[in-house]
């Protein structure tokens, strides 16, 4: 079965910690990036959106943003994306 198996997706939510969130600002509203979404792409590469809540509250949209090209946040991604490596291959199956 493996050999004709297609995997589309393989995807990770990241909390990012306090030292490294970010404020961006969309239609005028500001908002302050605590997640990340990472996804494995076909061709091994990572893909990375931040998401977040808007700074004055409220219950606004959960709008996703690019991430900043900052080292630190370069090697969040890739940390997360190995552990999530680790807890994959060690999976248990369905219980």
């Amino acid at each position: 079965m493996s050999g004709d198996l297609e995997v589309s997706a393989l995807a990770i939510n990241v909390t990012i910690p306090e030292a490294l969130r970010w404020t961006d600002t969309r239609r005028g509203e500001a908002f302050t990036l605590t997640t990340l979404n990472v996804r494995l792409l076909p061709d091994g590469r990572l893909a990375a959106k931040a998401y977040g809540r808007p700074v004055a509250g409220g219950r606004g949209a959960y709008v996703s943003f690019p991430v900043p090209d900052r080292p630190e946040l370069a090697e969040l991604v890739a940390e997360a994306a190995s552990r999530a490596g680790v807890l994959w291959a060690a999976h248990r199956g369905l219980d």
